[in-house]
């Protein structure tokens, strides 16, 4: 009992998929102990502005989860520091050592900011704006005495800030490219859940259409005549939302991994893809229920969808696998080997459409996701788990990513 208790204490700490289950607990934990490293650095340091050390590890992680997305933000920040330091000490020995009048220095000083922020627009970004905000906050009381001290104090502080985030990342390290992995591979097996439904689906068409049956699943109702299972719209609902959550995670998994920006979002349109199609197959099934279909070509249609759904799950399994797995075939059925399905009603030989629609938007991710492999794989750590493969065993799903 007391290992089980401390293996669910200690999940986020060495397991990966536990950490992107409680990312946003974690991302409050890790930032609230970075303020706290941030005030203790400013205590040792006793420099002056260090309130320039909390801000900045705040505005580093206030927003961001996830490694990748962090060093990048980090780096430009350094980056337009260092930038904004070098520009204002140039400034201050224009001034001092050529500049004869003031309005000749401010001049200087509006040009370089109107370059500085062109630089922003056209490829800088961020870091052209720290560029400037960090030469104005030393050269902006240009002709006192204490020339850009106290900016530069700033300037130190916000690089003092920036390692302290970037240090509290390793605490709890929150990757991209895992949650990238991890929210694909639970969409993946969402999908072979709906899909493997889609028999139950029009089983539930023809209760519904039998007057002898008196009573029809309480979570279906009917638009048009046509059931519709509020569970698997839930369901859908769901699905959609991951879709949407792995947005925010491509760029930092290109960062992060090294896979083309491109090529992440052709995974993200193929995985878009697989939903919609299995969304329609879904809205299909049930109006093939009162239409004959011949025993050879019904389980031609079994084979394919007990086939597509072993592939889904295998899958989501190899995204989740510590192991440097493959992904294999996604099927070998070819509707072109069966010519009578030619001879079965429209209605039915648009299901079978989508179905080989289907394969092929399966067998295109799973390629992407073989070709991409070596740098997500790599760029995922070593620490993998295998707590949702045991999930998946217990709940009688498959576990054998070899089968």
């Amino acid at each position: 009992m007391k290992s089980i208790l401390w293996q669910r204490v200690t999940a986020p700490l060495t397991e990966p998929y536990a950490r992107y289950q409680h990312a946003d607990v974690l991302h409050a934990i890790r930032l609230g102990i970075a303020v706290i490293l941030a005030l203790l650095v400013n205590k040792v340091t006793n420099f002056p502005h260090g309130e320039w050390t909390t801000i900045t590890v705040f505005i580093i992680l206030g927003l961001l989860q996830y490694q990748g997305a962090i060093y990048t933000k980090a780096k430009e920040r350094v980056l337009g520091t260092l930038l904004g330091i070098g520009a204002a000490l140039g400034i201050l020995w224009f001034s001092q050592n050529v500049g004869a009048w003031l309005w000749v220095d401010y001049a200087l000083i509006g040009l370089i900011s109107g370059i500085i922020g062109y630089l922003a627009v056209k490829n800088l970004g961020y870091t052209g704006l720290l560029t400037g905000i960090t030469m104005l906050m030393i050269v902006s009381n240009l002709g006192q005495s204490s020339i850009g001290q106290d900016g530069i104090y700033r300037a130190l502080n916000i690089l003092l800030g920036t390692g302290v985030a970037v240090a509290a990342t390793l605490i709890l390290p929150l990757k991209s490219t895992l949650m990238w992995r991890f929210l694909l591979a639970s969409n993946l097996d969402a999908c072979s859940s709906l899909y493997a439904g889609v028999g139950n689906h029009i089983d539930a068409a023809e209760a519904l259409g039998d007057e002898s049956v008196q009573h029809v699943n309480p979570a279906a109702f009917a638009v048009d005549g046509v059931p519709v299972d509020k569970t698997l719209v839930a369901e859908l609902q769901q699905i959609n939302k991951r879709l949407l959550a792995v947005r925010p995670h491509i760029a930092a998994t290109a960062s992060e991994s090294g896979i083309k920006k491109v090529t992440l979002e052709t995974i993200q349109r193929t995985h878009r893809n697989i939903i919609g199609t299995i969304d329609l197959l879904l809205s299909a099934a049930p109006r093939l229920a009162n239409i004959e279909i011949d025993e050879d070509n019904h389980i031609l249609l079994m084979h394919y969808q007990h086939e597509l759904t072993q592939a889904m799950q295998h899958m989501a399994a190899v995204l989740r696998s510590p192991s440097d797995e493959v992904f294999r075939p996604i099927t070998r059925i070819a509707v072109s080997e069966y010519p009578s399905v030619q001879n079965l009603a429209f209605e039915w030989q648009g299901y079978f459409w989508l179905t080989q629609t289907l394969q092929t938007q399966l067998q295109q991710l799973s390629d992407l996701l073989q070709e991409t492999k070596p740098h997500w794989y790599a760029a995922s750590g070593l620490s993998y788990q295998r707590r949702e493969q045991r999930r998946i065993k217990e709940q009688g799903g498959e576990t054998d990513l070899h089968l």
